[in-house]
């Protein structure tokens, strides 16, 4: 699990190989990745919009950026989490995500919050 701290919301991931949609054959590996965003603060937080950065074991980078994340914008109170679960297709056995959530505060301030650096990888590929 991968976790960051920034601006009083903590995000945590985790992910997950998919093997019965991937096909390795094809070069097409499926990861289902788990978010949890905490609002650590004393303010609501919503989140706006999201932006991924999708690096495979090749180099090859993919970037995603939205509205916010599974169709919704949430708004995040104080103390409170909001969970949703998502994936992605690379082409080889591992890689890596990172990104960042735009959010606003309840008093209009707009900022950032990182999603800290995650693995991709097939089990018992990386140690």
């Amino acid at each position: 699990m991968s976790d960051a701290k920034i601006s009083n919301i903590q995000v945590s991931v985790d992910s997950a190989y998919i093997a019965s949609s991937s096909e390795p054959e094809a070069a097409r590996y499926v990861f289902a990745y788990s978010i949890t965003i905490k609002n650590t603060g004393d303010i609501e937080a919503q989140l706006i919009t999201r932006h991924w950065v999708i690096t495979d074991a090749n180099g090859k980078t993919q970037e995603v950026h939205g509205e916010g994340v599974v169709g919704e914008q949430p708004h995040i109170q104080p103390g409170e989490s909001f969970e949703y679960t998502s994936g992605t297709i690379i082409e080889t056995s591992v890689g890596a995500m990172q990104g960042s959530y735009d959010m606003v505060d309840s008093e209009g301030k707009k900022f950032t919050a990182i999603i800290p650096p995650f693995s991709l990888s097939i089990p018992r590929t990386l140690h």
